[in-house]
């Protein structure tokens, strides 16, 4: 396996394809009494209560949680965790379309899930598998310790990891289920979302978004 790339953490937006009703929608932060909403792979934006952006209106705002409603349907928001609203979308994660934006520094990062907990993804096509660090693998409840052994090539050098099957893996409204992921003890602010979940995908660059449409 490849070096782990190692950025700063930018945020950007989860993605999914635009609709007249809102199909997914995560709460990204909060600016005083300002949410930071992502609808429908937007970029980020902030909405006050009562406000509206894409069709979806913020009916309330508390630290970390937000309700916001869409044609009718109230659902809350907790951070950093995409939801599904709306008569266009699903729960189940069905979309087939990921569409990421380059932050300045030309990486494509994305909030999303591992197995339902949130994580931090970075696209990073030189990594064979999803790769984690041991820390995020304990914040999600990931058991690493019965994966198979293997060795790991970091930036350090060579080092022991452990090799093992997610049950699922989203981003936006698309889901893919039982990936390989690698979990190392090097430190790293982000999950690498690598060929394991990319191989799933028919990927181009359209300017500055990378486009992933689901194949199987």
């Amino acid at each position: 396996m490849k070096a782990f790339a190692v950025a700063a953490f930018v945020l950007a937006a989860v993605a999914a394809p635009s609709a007249q009703a809102a199909d997914s929608v995560m709460l990204t932060g909060t600016i005083g009494s300002r949410a930071i909403l992502i609808v429908n792979g937007s970029a980020p934006k902030t909405v006050a209560v009562g406000e509206s952006f894409q069709g979806v209106k913020l009916v309330s705002l508390q630290s970390e949680q937000a309700v916001v409603e869409s044609e009718g349907k109230r659902v809350t928001l907790r951070m950093d965790t995409p939801v599904s609203i709306g008569g266009g979308g699903s729960s189940g994660g069905s979309g087939n379309r990921i569409v990421l934006p380059a932050d300045s520094r030309g990486h494509f990062m994305t909030q999303g899930l591992i197995n339902d907990r949130p994580v931090t993804f970075m696209l990073d096509t030189g990594a064979t598998t999803v790769a984690m660090s041991v820390a995020d693998a304990q914040r999600i409840g990931l058991d690493y310790s019965k994966g198979r052994p293997v060795q790991v090539n970091t930036a350090n050098g060579v080092a022991p990891g452990y090799l093992l099957r997610l049950r699922s893996v989203r981003v936006g409204d698309v889901e893919v289920y039982d990936l390989e992921a690698i979990v190392s003890p090097q430190s790293m602010p982000f999950v690498l979302l690598g060929n394991s979940f990319i191989n799933r995908f028919s990927m181009r660059r359209d300017a500055d978004q990378m486009v992933l449409e689901k194949r199987y």
